[in-house]
């Protein structure tokens, strides 16, 4: 599917009048806006490549890691706390949000091997396990049930593995990942459930000022302090 330069997010960096067309998402874990294709990451944010060509043909030899798998699709979409990992010169990032959409922070080897996930959605399968929906399109399945919708869990790359598990719960810290507040980190201070179409909220607090959240909007990051890197 083509995608109009001028309807790409501003986020991407792209320049807008010189060509017609700009590389389009392909389906997958994140939405087509919510999201940077893997080919404009590495032209025009990250500066490894200076055409489309250069950057599918570094994205072909399996030189670029998302989430410590390899992606040979330039439009391969990376999105919200998604880590990107280039072992030939030995750089990582990670994608987090801020006040104008999505943006890139450098981190560190061990960082690339993290991942905060926020569980949307729950279900029971056969003999009574219960599967975790993530909000990056994962799946991860368990024997116990002690796991709410709109806690967070720190995953190890790529084996999935639960490192730790972080409630949805008053004093914990959580960033704003979409709406007017995006790229905000809160400190929740009251979960309201919602009511019949009302979606539920949480009321938070950023720099002294009670803000209220969306609960959809807020993935939570940890307790004290956030347990990835998600500022520079």
């Amino acid at each position: 599917m083509k995608l109009k330069r001028l309807l790409a997010p501003k986020f991407w960096r792209i320049a807008r009048k010189h060509f017609t067309w700009a590389i389009s998402p392909i389906p997958g874990p994140h939405r087509k806006f919510e999201c940077i294709p893997l080919g404009v990451i590495l032209r025009d944010i990250l500066k490894l490549a200076e055409t489309r060509k250069e950057a599918k043909k570094i994205v072909k030899r399996g030189e670029i890691l998302v989430d410590q798998r390899v992606r040979k699709e330039i439009g391969f979409p990376v999105g919200v706390f998604d880590t990107i990992s280039i072992p030939r010169i030995k750089k990582h990032y990670r994608v987090v949000p801020f006040s104008n959409g999505l943006k890139l922070v450098e981190i560190d080897e061990n960082e690339s091997k993290v991942k905060v996930c926020k569980i949307v959605n729950k279900s029971k399968v056969k003999k009574g396990k219960i599967q975790l929906h993530l909000n990056d399109g994962r799946n991860i399945l368990l024997e116990e049930n002690g796991f709410k919708t709109g806690d967070s869990l720190l995953i190890e790359l790529p084996s999935q593995k639960i490192l730790k598990h972080i409630k949805l719960e008053k004093g914990n810290l959580a960033m704003v990942v979409k709406g007017s507040n995006i790229g905000k980190i809160v400190r929740i201070k009251e979960i309201i459930p919602g009511k019949f179409k009302q979606p539920s909220k949480v009321i938070c607090e950023h720099e002294g000022k009670t803000i209220e959240i969306l609960k959809e909007h807020l993935v939570v990051i940890g307790e004290k302090e956030p347990l990835i890197k998600v500022i520079e």
